[in-house]
């Protein structure tokens, strides 16, 4: 089989690709958000690795593949470091990785690649965010976010958070608890975003990661607004296990006890985590499994994270919307029409005065709606495809895709 990314051949990548724009109106925070129509859908990754931290590939290499596979932003969030300064990084004997670094050169060129041998040894100078963005950025098309893996920890537990659009690097924060600790990085990125007046975000990575965050731990956070309803890292427990609840779950129950405390909802994304880039597998923390679809005006950072914010993006692990919308109190879903895949819409909610959700209604086809009464706290809607993942993790099979919860009107 051919490494993942070994085809990569074009030094300086620029795809003509056209943007496809969807005209809908989609206002699925609390329903106040203003209709707006001609508004476009961008697809974007916000948590990946690259040789900055404990990822396998180059930067360059990394976003070339997200760029010629149709997303439109991502945000490449190494472990507590930025990619600016020097930092160099010895290549793996394995033939796997000399052959990765062969094609890399041969792409890129001796004028760009800044790399020492000697004897067996070879180590590669990585390039800067400020070096190698602009190979990619193309307006309208793509753009990259300067991001973090802020990556604390508590008692041996590993407590991660991505800090997105940052304007520069939050070294980790400690604290009493594993609540202190987030609450403390959730705080340190809120106060950059303050004192620095750009648009930043921060969500909660894998909570079941080496089961180091509680749903109670979630339910006791302020300020933070996303979380991660699906990771592609094999190792992160999305679904849980016979004594511990998955992410979908957990996110009801945050949403139930954040309303009942009168903050905001909570949003859904799915991330890659991606991290080996060589090898495709099951076990492997690849890269194209999980993703989030964005509507707004602009491809812009401040456009995505208002849109994000207001909810205004569906999660994905396959499955594709063709329209999506949330007016008077009516939330409609229709999934992109494929020959011989069929789809199960599922509308999930609570009723006031519940402590937990349930299925409200199923649709067995490609589209459907629900009527937000004024007797349910939030409704969202989970749409399942027949159509395999190609690379799945933890036997989930199937194409997947979550709306956000939305409130009666």
């Amino acid at each position: 089989m051919l490494p993942f990314f070994k085809y990569f051949t074009k030094p300086f990548p620029g795809l003509s690709a056209t943007l496809p724009v969807i005209f809908l109106i989609f206002s699925c925070s609390q329903g106040n958000v203003p209709e707006q129509d001609n508004k476009n859908w961008y697809k974007g990754n916000l948590h990946t690795h690259s040789y900055w931290s404990d990822g396998d590939e180059f930067p360059e290499v990394i976003m070339e593949w997200y760029k010629e596979n149709d997303y439109h932003f991502v945000a490449l969030s190494d472990h507590n470091i930025f990619q600016e300064g020097e930092k160099w990084v010895n290549i793996r004997k394995d033939s796997l990785y000399r052959t990765a670094f062969s094609d890399y050169l041969e792409a890129y060129g001796e004028d760009w690649v800044v790399y020492e041998e000697d004897g067996d040894d070879l180590k590669v100078k990585l390039k800067t965010f400020d070096e190698y963005s602009p190979l990619y950025h193309e307006a309208e098309r793509f753009i990259m976010l300067p991001a973090e893996e802020i990556s604390a920890g508590y008692d041996g537990k590993p407590l991660h958070l991505n800090a997105t659009n940052l304007d520069k690097l939050i070294q980790p924060r400690e604290g009493g608890s594993v609540v202190e600790v987030l609450q403390n990085n959730i705080n340190a990125v809120l106060e950059q975003r303050e004192a620095s007046g750009k648009p930043m975000m921060v969500h909660i990575n894998h909570p079941n990661f080496r089961w180091a965050i509680t749903l109670e731990d979630m339910i006791r956070l302020k300020g933070e607004r996303f979380f991660e309803v699906y990771n592609g890292h094999p190792a992160v427990n999305n679904l849980g296990d016979s004594t511990r609840i998955g992410y979908e779950e957990m996110w009801d129950f945050i949403n139930i006890a954040y309303l009942e405390k009168e903050q905001p909802l909570l949003f859904g994304l799915a991330t890659d985590d991606s991290h080996s880039y060589h090898e495709k597998s099951s076990k492997l923390a690849n890269a194209g499994r999980g993703w989030v679809m964005v509507q707004t005006d602009t491809l812009s950072p401040a456009s995505l994270i208002q849109a994000l914010e207001q909810g205004d993006f569906y999660a994905s692990t396959g499955v594709t919307l063709e329209a999506l919308s949330y007016n008077d109190n009516k939330l409609q879903v229709e999934a992109q029409v494929k020959e011989g895949v069929n789809y199960t819409l599922e509308f999930i909610g609570c009723e006031k005065g519940e402590k937990e959700t349930r299925v409200l209604k199923t649709v067995q086809g490609n589209s459907g709606e629900f009527e937000v009464g004024e007797d349910l706290l939030f409704v969202r809607c989970k749409i399942t495809s027949s159509e395999p993942q190609p690379n799945p993790v933890e036997n989930m099979t199937n194409q997947l895709a979550w709306t956000q919860p939305v409130q009666p009107e």
